[in-house]
């Protein structure tokens, strides 16, 4: 089953730049062969469910060999089975409505 994930991992207790910590968790995103989009705030990812959630892990397990004490993750997930759409897709089919006169 695929996943959407929009994550949002902050490591606590190392000062208030956390890009390098950013950089190595999407290069642990890469590693797993996971699409996925940063954006101001956070990533989104999208992927197989259980190898989402394996980067996740190994996402913390980096962060915290990186020297950061504590991390709190805040994470939105969405499955669908009906069809597949990916994230793309979901802001196209946004877009397009925004764009047909009312």
């Amino acid at each position: 089953m695929n996943v959407h994930i929009d994550l949002c991992i902050v490591p606590m207790g190392v000062g208030v730049s956390v890009s390098r910590y950013i950089v190595a968790c999407h290069e642990i995103l890469d590693e797993h062969d996971l699409s996925h989009t940063l954006h101001a705030y956070g990533t989104n990812i999208e992927g197989d469910f259980d190898t989402v959630f394996q980067a996740i892990k190994a996402c913390h397990e980096k962060v915290h060999a990186m020297g950061a004490p504590r991390i709190t993750t805040s994470i939105k997930l969405g499955t669908r089975v009906d069809r597949e759409q990916s994230l793309r897709d979901k802001v196209e089919s946004v877009e397009t409505k925004r764009k047909k006169p009312v």
